[in-house]
Formats: C-alpha cells, sequence, structure tokens
C-alpha cells in the first residue's frame, strides 16, 4: 500500500510546474523522483536493481542508437535513427576511449538479435561498464515501438550511495501523467527494497532548475 496519496502527489506536481512556468527555461525540464533511503548498508545488504516501464515517455529526446544487421539499419536510416553495423563497430578496434565515447554519445543501444551475443567480442566490456549493454531487438517487432519502450523504462539501481534520483517525466506533460508515472515508479521502488517502506527515508520531485517538492 502506497504511503503517498494522489493528493499529496498532484500538490507537488502543480508546485513544480507552476515554478518552471514563472521561470520558463530555453529547454524542457525534466522531472525526477529523489530518494533517500534509510536502514540500509550499501556494504553489506544485497545491491537492487530493476527497471519498470512507465505509462507516459519520461524522456522523448532520449538518444538510442541501433546495432543492427542490415535490414535493422536499413530501417534505422529509414526512420533517421542513428544506427551502427558489425563493421562500424569493428572500426572502434575495442579501443577503450572510442567505445567510452560511444557509450556517452547515446543514452541506450539496441542491437538485433543475431548481433547481441557478439558485440561483447567486437568492442569489449565498455557499454557492459557503462550500464548501457544494448537491449535486444528482433524483426517481428516494429522499430520504433520498440524505442518508445526504451524510452519509458527507467532503472532503479542501488550503488554505494543511499541517494536515487530517476527521470520520471518532463514540465510539458499534464498532472495527470507526471502522477500515474510518479505513483508506479514510487511503488516499484519500494517493491524492490528489503523491508518496503522501512527503508524509505524521504521521496521529492524536483524539474531540473527547480525546487524540490517533499512527498514522504
Amino acid at each position: 500500500m502506497s504511503k503517498v496519496s494522489r493528493d499529496t502527489i498532484f500538490e507537488s506536481v502543480n508546485a513544480a510546474l507552476a515554478f518552471s512556468q514563472e521561470k520558463k527555461r530555453k529547454f524542457t525540464e525534466t522531472v525526477e523522483l529523489q530518494i533517500s533511503l534509510k536502514n540500509y548498508d550499501p556494504q553489506k545488504d544485497k545491491r537492487f536493481s530493476g527497471t519498470v516501464r512507465l505509462r507516459n515517455i519520461p524522456r522523448p529526446k532520449m538518444a538510442v542508437c541501433i546495432l543492427g544487421d542490415q535490414q535493422h539499419c536499413d530501417e534505422a536510416k529509414a526512420n533517421t535513427v542513428p544506427s551502427m553495423d558489425t563493421e562500424a563497430l569493428k572500426k572502434l578496434n575495442k579501443n577503450k576511449k572510442l567505445v567510452k565515447k560511444l557509450a556517452k554519445k547515446y543514452d541506450a543501444f539496441l542491437a538485433s538479435d543475431s548481433l547481441i551475443k557478439q558485440i561483447p567480442r567486437i568492442v569489449g566490456p565498455g557499454l557492459n561498464k557503462a550500464g548501457k549493454f544494448p537491449t535486444m531487438l528482433t524483426h517481428s517487432e516494429p522499430m520504433m515501438a520498440k524505442i518508445d519502450e526504451v524510452r519509458a523504462t527507467i532503472k532503479f539501481q542501488m550503488k554505494k550511495v543511499l541517494c536515487l534520483a530517476v527521470a520520471v517525466g518532463h514540465v510539458n506533460m499534464t498532472p495527470e501523467e507526471l502522477v500515474a508515472n510518479i505513483n508506479l515508479a514510487i511503488n516499484f521502488l519500494v517493491s524492490l527494497l528489503k523491508k518496503n517502506w522501512q527503508n524509505v527515508r524521504a521521496l521529492y520531485i524536483k524539474t531540473t532548475m527547480g525546487p524540490a517538492q517533499r512527498l514522504y
């Protein structure tokens, strides 16, 4: 059962959106969910990791690159989606700097099912280290729908600190869309925690340039 009521989320969302309207920025501000945990020892406790697909795409401009076979590369070109074939990947020559640069350039990767197993062999462990190992793309699913799915998926990953932040939307979304995403994200996060709500110290939402609004 969620300890944060929909009304509380609505209040915070409206406050955050009002602030972003007052001070219009030249870019679309992201709305982040910030989480502070307690009763957790990152050294001893098992670190959790999980992904959840939100109802509304939080980052429509997220850059996705296709690592594809000929058919997928052609389809990517037709949809003006950046892509690389096996030859282009081989040219990286497992050079750590080049692979790192590639990982930095894009937010996520999709790879053809025929190619995905060869990627560590062709480019080395770099993409995996950056936490951007590609998601599999088959020929039976529409590429653009898969890209939307990747853009709508957020990842919670426990690292060495007790604070997490994930993008749950942007300021051009309606309050309803934001509340639906935030609700889903909170409930999913709590389900990953060992003691559920007992591990949550505080929850905030924050736009890129605005003040944090406390939810819990």
